[in-house]
């Protein structure tokens, strides 16, 4: 599924009817894929910067296709998030607060790589500190913000404005009440490709529940059309993709196998992503690699710790070994 399927199942199934993309960066992809959003039961809507804009700037940007009035509320979430918080909760706390907007927030071991939020006892926030080296609190913000549509009209249009560090902190200078909704549900910033692996398994192993997953939760997913010999193990929630291939003898432990991998005998393959259409030799051993579409892994390889193979890349027949630590 592409991933931001779960996050518009979790949005619809919170009664929100309709949603408006501000796409960017290859931004073709995301109508072709949703269309009109009939298939999730959302009425889906695309506006695309020509520009980027920062993350306020494409708010605003996407605010001309909004509906509703000043006072209405507008839920906004980032794209490369993965969570099972309480949305409809979070709507409540900002209503009964009257707030401009109200920040889902969650507490994380390090929050240096984040923005850093801290609140008094009622849960008001006292600042907005974006990525700050040295945090007064571990609550962070997790990327789903309810805004009064008024404070969004605020924002200057066409230009790029950063809502961490403009208009988060703005609004709490000038005395707006700012809430913080704090949760501790599933959350995962799905920002690199170890994390996406991790998404992935969650999802699988139903840590992460979502009404779209193409099949039972369990050990592994297996999609229509794939052929996982019974020789072969295959678990650790993995999925294996459409019309994919795992020989006998091979070892897939909480890996994502793209549409149309194919996987040779004896294989060992952990923590990695198998890119569509990509061949795996026999023997080959991947932990924590990237592998392209369409790419061939000759036999004996090894790619670990963080190893990239780029699409179309032919590594066989000469074997080498090499990681991201060499």
């Amino acid at each position: 599924m592409p991933f931001l399927a779960h996050q518009l199942a979790r949005a619809a199934a919170c009664g929100i009817t309709r949603v408006v993309l501000a796409t960017c960066f290859r931004a073709e992809l995301f109508a072709a894929e949703f269309g009109d959003g009939s298939a999730l039961g959302l009425e889906l809507d695309y506006v695309e910067e020509e520009v980027p804009l920062g993350t306020g700037g494409g708010i605003r940007n996407a605010a001309a296709r909004l509906r509703g009035g000043p006072e209405d509320p507008v839920v906004v979430l980032n794209g490369d998030l993965l969570s099972g918080h309480d949305l409809g909760a979070q709507l409540d706390l900002h209503e009964k607060s009257e707030a401009a907007v109200t920040l889902h927030l969650v507490e994380v071991d390090d929050p240096a790589p984040f923005g850093c939020v801290p609140t008094d006892a009622a849960g008001r926030v006292t600042a907005f500190l974006e990525k700050t080296p040295d945090p007064v609190t571990n609550r962070i913000n997790a990327g789903c913000y309810v805004f009064r549509r008024r404070f969004i009209d605020q924002m200057p249009a066409g230009t790029a404005v950063s809502v961490e560090r403009e208009t988060f902190p703005g609004l709490i200078a000038a005395g707006e009440i700012v809430m913080g909704y704090i949760d501790t549900s599933y959350w995962l910033d799905v920002g690199t490709p170890e994390a996406f692996v991790t998404g992935s398994r969650d999802l699988v192993l139903g840590r992460m529940p979502s009404s779209v997953l193409p099949g039972p939760s369990g050990p592994a997913l297996i999609l229509p059309g794939a052929r996982v010999d019974p020789g072969a193990t295959v678990g650790g929630g993995t999925v294996v993709g459409r019309n994919g291939v795992v020989a006998a003898g091979a070892r897939i432990d909480g890996s994502v196998l793209l549409d149309g991998a194919h996987i040779e005998a004896g294989a060992v393959i952990s923590d990695s992503i198998v890119g569509g259409g990509a061949r795996i030799g026999p023997g080959v051993v991947l932990a924590g690699a990237v592998i392209g579409d369409g790419a061939r892994i000759g036999a004996g390889n090894e790619l670990c710790h963080g190893a990239r193979v780029w699409p179309g890349i032919d590594l066989s027949p000469t074997a080498v070994r090499f990681s991201a630590d060499v």
